[in-house]
């Protein structure tokens, strides 16, 4: 897929990068070869394949949700360095 030099400048502009007039000409060719490449891609046949599916077999590494009792107040705060009605204190960070 040929893509214009004109084409370059408008996606460079549109994404704030400042390009040589010397530099387009290539920019417009790696592109191209890119396109070519993205339209290549059309041809596989993906049918039956979920979007989600990997090359290779994986398997989530994290255990089951399972509900347990939640650290009560008291304890939270234990080791707090500073605590007050029952909140941390942290230090001001935003004047």
């Amino acid at each position: 897929m040929k893509i214009s030099t004109d084409e370059v400048r408008h996606v460079a502009g549109l994404a704030r990068l400042k390009i040589d007039d010397a530099d387009l000409e290539r920019f417009a060719g790696q592109l191209g070869v890119v396109l070519d490449y993205i339209e290549s891609l059309k041809s596989v046949d993906t049918e039956g394949i979920i979007p989600t599916a990997h090359a290779v077999f994986t398997k989530n590494a994290f255990r089951e949700d399972e509900e347990q009792s939640s650290l009560n107040r008291d304890s939270a705060l234990a080791k707090a360095p500073e605590s007050e009605d029952g909140f941390f204190v942290v230090p001001k960070i935003i004047e």
